[in-house]
């Protein structure tokens, strides 16, 4: 059922989403700059939980992408195949994780220079590795959230680069509570370039394929839906005029 990756537009397809994370990164800039709610807009290392962000769009592009593929054409061959290697990435990227930071520390309580950058250094293998084994479930889909998540990630990696070097006070040049204290061009590849480009870069692959994979399940080719119901045709029998016998008894 899957199409050629040259028949597909993944620019016109992830464009609309790749603008919507732009305007929601700056936005949640913005919104921080001004002192806005932390509900909204949390400003401590890391940001989580803050309502205005582009970690809660990730599922819903990746069901956004599933249904557009799926519709034109270019489903899985086998759904059951993309959430099963989706779920798989899951746990090795949880177990590696776990891994990384008992052997490191834990970022959030006391890590040494040295452990820092073997974090991160094991963070982005781990988040290669789970990348590659998503490729082989639905190649499709797999280019167009690889790009979306680039294209997300790379202003979030601008934004970050700028208010490191004016110091904004926002979340986005904080690092780890246990991180030492480090040089900005250390903090920047350590805190910035590291995580997003790999850990967050492996986290919208996951989420989105595991999302996408299930959407899939419950979307069919366009089409498909009118061709199951279309009426049968009906058996017509001979006009009265058509049949021999009744031919011959007309004097």
């Amino acid at each position: 059922m899957e199409t050629s990756h040259s028949d597909l537009n993944v620019k016109k397809l992830i464009m609309v989403p790749a603008l919507i994370a732009l305007a929601i990164t700056i936005a949640r800039l913005v919104g921080e700059l001004v002192g806005g709610s932390s509900v909204l807009f949390n400003r401590d290392a890391g940001g989580g939980g803050a309502l205005v962000g582009i970690v809660w769009l990730v599922p819903i592009f990746g069901v956004y992408f599933a249904i557009k593929l799926v519709r034109q054409g270019s489903g899985p061959e086998s759904v059951g195949k993309v959430i099963v290697l989706a779920l798989a990435g899951l746990v090795i990227a949880g177990v590696a994780t776990a891994l990384i930071f008992s052997f490191f520390g834990d970022p959030n309580v006391s890590v040494s220079f040295g452990g820092a950058i073997g974090q991160q250094l094991g963070i982005a293998i781990a988040s290669l590795v789970v990348v590659l084994i998503l490729r082989k479930g639905w190649p499709a889909f797999f280019q167009t959230m690889l790009s979306y998540a680039f294209a997300s990630r790379i202003p979030v990696l601008i934004v970050m680069l700028i208010t490191m070097l004016g110091d904004w006070g926002t979340h986005y040049e904080l690092g780890p509570a246990g991180y030492p204290e480090m040089g900005f061009l250390t903090k920047f590849i350590l805190i910035a370039l590291f995580p997003q480009m790999t850990f967050w870069i492996m986290f919208t692959m996951v989420v989105g394929t595991l999302c996408g994979g299930i959407a899939a399940a419950l979307v069919r080719p366009k089409g498909t839906a009118e061709a199951d119901v279309a009426p049968a045709p009906e058996d017509t029998a001979p006009a009265p005029d058509d049949d021999p016998e009744k031919a011959e008894d007309i004097p």
